[in-house]
């Protein structure tokens, strides 16, 4: 999904976070790690990165949470040292090591290098990359794609499309046994959505920039997807006008008629990640019920 950098903002009327109080998406997975048996340890010694987490409601924290549950172990950004205090406790109950907690602004010079510097220091490999993360200046993605700055839309593009191209090159010599790399896409890349505006084209651009990744690596074992959710509430969905609309549409017309929960993404692309999905590669995978067959 579109706007800023990791996907939601902090939820400030949860209260403080303890690792005592889980919110339904932890207990979720906690539950699941308990009750499911084989598939539950599919990611079992695998090492992940997720790169976009900003609070608990974040698509990339369900990730996280479901790649932890198949028994994968997670290192994990955070973009500021503000939106650290939102995470800290994500990252404590991940598991994740100090040492992999890393702050990571892709505007920033560096900062992505060292992320992944400091991977092969602690794990030596990597076998999963999640990307969610994407930018567009607000008084560009609420006009017109027509009326777009330049500067705007390059600045869309380096952050929610060029990025990924980055990561990935950064993660193909950690990948040495192959591996799996994910970015959040939306179905607005593919048709033209009502006020999703200059992030259509972006994330077609990204889209497009996965099934050349998937090519150009697959001969390494390394598989490459874009993940399509239908609308999510997250940080990244408040930047679109009337997003409400957009999920009253989507659990009205979807055939599920139900919005899809970042639990059902987590599942989804963990699977995806997983040595059961070895042979799928490129492909564009909708989480939203079916909403995306529908005329």
């Amino acid at each position: 999904m579109p706007h800023n950098v990791p996907a939601s903002q902090p939820n400030i009327h949860r209260g403080q976070q303890t690792m005592t109080q889980l919110n339904p998406t932890e207990e979720f997975f906690r539950d699941l790690a308990e009750k499911v048996k084989g598939p539950g340890g599919a990611l079992e010694g695998k090492k992940a990165l997720v790169i976009g987490i900003a609070n608990d409601q974040s698509i990339a924290y369900g990730c996280a949470l479901a790649f932890r549950a198949m028994g994968a172990s997670v290192a994990m950004t955070y973009v500021s040292e503000k939106s650290k205090q939102y995470t800290q406790a994500l990252a404590n109950h991940l598991g994740v090591d100090p040492a992999l907690y890393l702050p990571c602004d892709v505007r920033i010079p560096g900062q992505l290098e060292a992320v992944f510097e400091a991977i092969e220091k602690t794990w030596g490999q990597l076998d999963i990359g999640l990307h969610s993360i994407a930018f567009a200046p607000r008084e560009d993605l609420h006009g017109r794609v027509t009326d777009c700055s330049r500067d705007g839309f390059l600045m869309a593009m380096d952050i929610s499309c060029h990025s990924f191209i980055r990561m990935a090159k950064l993660a193909e010599p950690l990948m040495k046994d192959g591996g799996a790399l994910f970015t959040m896409s939306y179905y607005g890349a593919e048709k033209v959505v009502d006020r999703y505006n200059l992030m259509g084209p972006v994330k077609a651009a990204l889209e497009a920039s996965a099934r050349y990744l998937a090519a150009e690596l697959g001969p390494k074992g390394i598989r490459v997807h874009p993940i399509s959710p239908g609308p999510i509430r997250t940080r990244a969905a408040s930047g679109i006008d009337r997003f409400d609309e957009l999920m009253e549409i989507a659990a009205t017309r979807a055939p599920s008629r139900m919005l899809v929960s970042i639990e059902d993404v987590g599942l989804a692309t963990a699977f995806l990640a997983s040595d059961y999905a070895r042979l799928i590669t490129g492909e564009t995978m909708h989480i939203d019920g079916g909403y995306h067959v529908i005329g």
